[in-house]
């Protein structure tokens, strides 16, 4: 292998690239002026803190290698980073980017309770962080409970303890308010701050979360995330509580300002009542159900008198109903549909009677009429007929030779059929 092609720096653009999840990464690295194939493996691949994407510039420290079954070169990556931008910055900007798109940074933002009694802080048990914390929480509301819960705050285990405790501080479920910190450092010191596993527990809290991580100039993702961001771990706590003294000076204020007004109010009441019981309707009673005794009377006798009149006018108009009742009554209509009915069943059971005579007498003419030209009073004259295969003979034509019925007025005989002799037209003159 070439000395000089075992560690090479390559400056150059993206191009084929498609990520493959948990896999060795193939792609190309081009410039205006050449091309070269490229893998990075899964290991090296893992430790990015960014995405590659098609069309970026990027820098490369790997190996060149010739590939024997294709007979061509490629570069063995070890390591990337954006050409021109950090690295860390990159990945910033991305999951900026990606969160951004989701609505993390723009979703309701949860209202910090004005007099919390239970405070978690999620930072350093050893920084100056949570000594600033307490020591301004104690100077300013020190009936307020301060619970550290301890993480890593700087490496690479640092998110997932973070996360972690992020989660403690929910599942307990007596905290009022989530406080998250940190002190100044470079990107790469605030970078678990910064990883998206950190931001979706601080969106995914129940609780308010105060973020509190680097100098002012600093802006993490968890400071976007977080419903309250402060510049520093001193102007945290005093957004988290108020203070005490303030507040004791107000409730003295509204004690006072509600002791006088109920003063005045009452002070008003009494000058009313005085001035109500120096009226004249309390000096008199009586005279304040004078006139209403005056209208109940005046409206006992119009209802009265209203009454009376109505009574006259319904009895008035009873009497005319009745009248008019009595001219339409139906009784004598309905004796004489009784009488037409009586007549008119009479006349129907006459005219029955005589059709059915009538209807008598040409059943029996019918009846003589079918005996006069019924067969059998004809055969019972001497005629006969004859039938051969159950079949009725009407013409010698018929007739065969062999067994023959011949059908009398009283009874039938067989006979044997041996000559047959058509009539001719002589025989029938």
């Amino acid at each position: 292998m070439d000395p000089y092609l075992g560690k090479v720096y390559l400056t150059g653009e993206i191009s084929n690239f498609r990520l493959r999840p948990h896999a060795h990464q193939y792609f190309s690295l081009k410039d205006d002026h050449a091309k070269i194939s490229a893998i990075m493996f899964r290991s090296a691949f893992e430790k990015l803190k960014f995405t590659p994407e098609t069309g970026m510039k990027v820098l490369v420290v790997g190996r060149i290698s010739l590939y024997e079954p294709s007979g061509s070169y490629q570069i063995y990556v070890e390591r990337m980073e954006p050409d021109g931008v950090g690295q860390l910055y990159q990945a910033y900007e991305q999951l900026k980017k990606q969160l951004s798109q989701e609505g993390l940074f723009t979703a309701t933002k949860r209202p910090l309770p004005r007099f919390p009694k239970r405070i978690a802080v999620v930072t350093s048990p050893s920084g100056a962080v949570i000594r600033d914390i307490i020591t301004t929480a104690r100077r300013r509301y020190p009936i307020a409970q301060i619970v550290l819960y301890p993480a890593l705050v700087q490496g690479n285990d640092a998110a997932a303890d973070i996360v972690r405790q992020i989660q403690r501080a929910n599942a307990n479920g007596t905290f009022d308010t989530l406080i998250i910190g940190r002190g100044g450092g470079s990107i790469e010191d605030l970078w678990p701050f910064n990883e998206e596993a950190v931001a979706r527990a601080i969106a995914a809290s129940q609780l308010p979360v105060i973020s509190s991580v680097g100098h002012e100039t600093d802006t993490t993702i968890a400071d976007l995330v977080a419903d309250v961001r402060a510049a520093t771990p001193t102007a945290a706590a005093e957004l988290a509580v108020p203070v005490l003294s303030d507040e004791l000076i107000k409730l003295q204020q509204q004690r006072t300002r509600l002791v006088n007004a109920m003063a005045n109010r009452i002070k008003f009441q009494q000058e009313r009542l005085n001035q109500l019981l120096s009226a004249y309707v309390f000096r008199q009673p009586q005279r304040l159900y004078e006139t209403y005794v005056q209208r109940l009377d005046r409206a006992q006798q119009g209802l009265t008198q209203q009454m009376h009149t109505q009574l006259q006018t319904w009895q008035q108009r009873t009497q005319l109903a009745q009248q008019r009742l009595t001219s339409q009554s139906p009784v004598p209509r309905i004796h004489q549909a009784q009488q037409t009915v009586q007549q008119t069943q009479t006349r129907l059971q006459t005219e029955m009677r005589r059709y059915l005579t009538a209807q008598e007498t040409h059943v029996a003419q019918l009846a003589s009429g079918l005996d006069y030209l019924s067969p059998l009073k004809i055969m019972s004259r001497g005629y006969s007929y004859v039938t051969q295969d159950d079949q009725i003979i009407r013409q010698t034509a018929a007739l065969k030779p062999g067994p023959a019925t011949i059908h009398l007025s009283d009874g039938t005989a067989s006979a044997e059929i041996k000559t047959i002799t058509p009539a001719t037209e002589e025989n029938h003159d």
